[in-house]
């Protein structure tokens, strides 16, 4: 609920409220929050239902640390990325570890491009997405971050456990990546 005053919880003491039995505040936080892990993990994934998995086990793990939070040692937005990012890392390395021989299955079945697919249909969107996803787990992990989510440095440093320096040189890294693979299709896409 929100204060007679307009102003809006920080997300300590919405935590600190649901941990005291306030399913409002548990509320507040799935709307302030839930979108944002859920899109992380779809672009981390690829795949919807993995990344709603994803996004509702790092929600129940907000509820289960709600108890022993401490506040101020570490933003709750920042906290959940993270868990979000290493519930997709930990996923990704499972699935390579139970990939199989793609020559003894069956095609799998077309279902059609998926409402995602058919928004960002488009040649400069596939071809900025086909180049993300090349780039090394790390780097892409951090353009999404910075260029998607829209977070600072800081915030990609405290999700990523690593310093703002090694951020900013994955950046830039990716950057070089990502330069270099579209310069070989601008006519392609429509630069030139």
């Amino acid at each position: 609920m929100v204060p007679s005053d307009g102003a809006v919880p920080e997300d300590d003491a919405l935590l600190a409220r649901y941990a005291g039995g306030d399913l409002e505040a548990a509320r507040m936080l799935m709307d302030r929050h839930a979108g944002r892990c859920l899109s992380l993990a779809r672009r981390m994934l690829r795949d919807e239902t993995e990344a709603e998995d994803i996004a509702q086990e790092a929600m129940l793990r907000l509820w289960k640390i709600a108890p022993d939070w401490r506040s101020g040692e570490a933003k709750v937005s920042t906290w959940l990325y993270r868990v979000t990012s290493n519930l997709c890392t930990d996923r990704l390395r499972r699935a390579r570890r139970q990939m199989v021989d793609l020559d003894q299955t069956a095609e799998p079945a077309d279902d059609g491009p998926s409402v995602q697919a058919r928004m960002e249909a488009g040649e400069r969107v596939a071809a900025l997405h086909q180049a993300i996803a090349a780039l090394p787990e790390r780097q892409r992990l951090a353009v999404q971050l910075r260029h998607l989510d829209e977070m600072s440095n800081i915030e990609i440093a405290e999700i990523m456990g690593t310093s703002v320096e090694a951020v900013e040189s994955l950046l830039a890294r990716a950057r070089r990546a990502l330069a270099a693979a579209l310069a070989g299709r601008k006519a392609e896409i429509g630069f030139g």
